[in-house]
């Protein structure tokens, strides 16, 4: 009997169990919906811009004018075709971009590319704008309605009571009623949400991708690429280690227990002989110790996992020789791996700031937004980085090794790095990477 009882508890348990995830789900999959139907609206305002600008560039083509706007028109078309192809893959899964279409109008004209990205303009400024809007407005309608019993009080007497225009709220009841209609918005946002972010998003995953008559050649020999370049990064922060290992922390250890052994041997016949040893045996000690934290730090900085990447960046400015301003948004951690990249991005780049830029004063910003983490390091130095310059490094193609080892840290996470630094200043090294690498 007893064992019944505790089935039927078990049993009821695990129903209670799965409902409450389900609840859960549910409730995610909406929010992340209206999240995904409001970004949409964003791209959906600018493709109905992009659209009436190219429905004029072509009805006026016939005079001529049209000839001199399509270029433009087309720039703007690609433009906002990558702004959608990020904002799906920050929502789901990558969407390959094509080969750079051409902003010439006759290649334009034959290009399949462009047609693509056309016919995705005009069904996402018909379909994705209602639907961007309907995801905008409901939860505003749900909130406004189930609230309405905790205002309708305030409100005049002849008001409108429900957010569809219609009726007015006299009593209780009427009050409660407003509440149902809100209740109802939230079921239909729960149910209709996630398949109507989905409609908007057809058109671009089915439009925007790559097609299967395009060349990926390119994209794949990027990729190997990028494996290539991080094997090799891999490898050198391997060798670099080993390095500080053998050169200092094993050579000062050996020093100690050479001093040591001589110590206890002098002990018994020159105490102070012996007290000398012992002192050099420690400062030896306390450097080898300092050597093999500095090691330890360079491999996966702790002060990362107990301040963050905010504070992280703070330390590196406080301890750089030239006066550093940090300015960090970064709301929610990134990966492990990005957070270290980052750190020693910016590590590298005010260290050959204070060698060799002659800079007075840096600047570290790092700002996350749309599932990408973007770093800006500025100082006022000399400039010429990259070049005949060592103002990022030691010389050489690239501007030397520690502008090489920043590209390959940025490229082992398929980031990008642009590093603009004229003759004379000031040099702006800018690195994208992805938060989820």
């Amino acid at each position: 009997m007893a064992s019944h009882e505790d089935t039927t508890v078990t049993a009821a348990t695990d129903r209670g169990a799965d409902v409450k995830d389900i609840a859960v789900r549910t409730l995610s999959a909406a929010g992340t919906a209206i999240g995904q139907l409001a970004s949409g609206l964003n791209t959906a305002l600018l493709a109905l811009l992009v659209l009436l600008c190219t429905a004029v560039a072509a009805v006026t083509s016939l005079a001529g004018v049209g000839l001199l706007l399509a270029p433009a028109v087309l720039r703007a078309l690609h433009a906002l075709a990558g702004r959608e192809r990020v904002r799906l893959a920050r929502w789901g899964p990558e969407v390959v971009a094509p080969q750079p279409p051409p902003t010439r109008l006759r290649p334009a004209l034959v290009d399949p590319t462009t047609r693509r990205e056309l016919r995705w303009l005009a069904r996402h400024a018909t379909l994705g704008f209602p639907l961007g809007l309907l995801g905008v407005l409901l939860p505003i309608l749900a909130v406004r309605d189930s609230a309405f019993p905790l205002y309708w009080k305030l409100l005049p007497g002849d008001t409108t009571a429900t957010s569809l225009g219609m009726g007015s709220a006299h009593s209780w009841p009427d009050a409660l009623a407003v509440a149902l209609l809100g209740l109802s918005w939230v079921i239909i946002i729960l149910g209709l949400a996630p398949g109507m972010a989905r409609l908007q998003a057809r058109p671009g995953r089915q439009l925007l991708a790559a097609g299967p008559d395009v060349d990926l050649s390119l994209r794949v020999a990027e990729l190997t690429a990028t494996r290539a370049a991080a094997l090799d990064a891999h490898a050198t922060e391997l060798r670099r280690i080993e390095r500080s290992l053998h050169d200092g922390t094993q050579n000062r250890i050996v020093s100690v227990t050479v001093l040591l052994g001589a110590a206890r041997r002098m002990v018994a016949r020159d105490p102070a002989g012996a007290d000398e040893l012992l002192e050099r045996a420690q400062s030896a000690a306390e450097q080898a110790l300092a050597e093999l934290r500095t090691v330890s730090r360079s491999i996966l900085p702790p002060v990362l996992a107990d301040r963050g990447l905010a504070g992280a960046l703070s330390g590196l400015a406080v301890n750089c020789a030239v006066p550093c301003q940090v300015d960090v948004d970064v709301p929610t951690r990134c990966a492990a791996s990005v957070e270290a990249t980052a750190y020693f991005v910016v590590a590298e780049a005010l260290t050959n700031i204070a060698k060799h830029s002659g800079a007075a004063h840096a600047t570290v910003t790092a700002r996350s937004s749309g599932g990408r983490l973007r770093l800006r390091v500025q100082d006022d130095g000399r400039g010429g980085a990259g070049g005949t310059s060592q103002a990022m490094g030691t010389g050489g193609e690239d501007g030397g090794s520690g502008l090489t080892g920043i590209r390959r840290r940025v490229a082992a996470l398929d980031g990008s790095l642009t590093l603009a630094s004229p003759p004379g200043g000031p040099t702006t090294l800018e690195v994208d990477l992805p938060c989820g690498s």
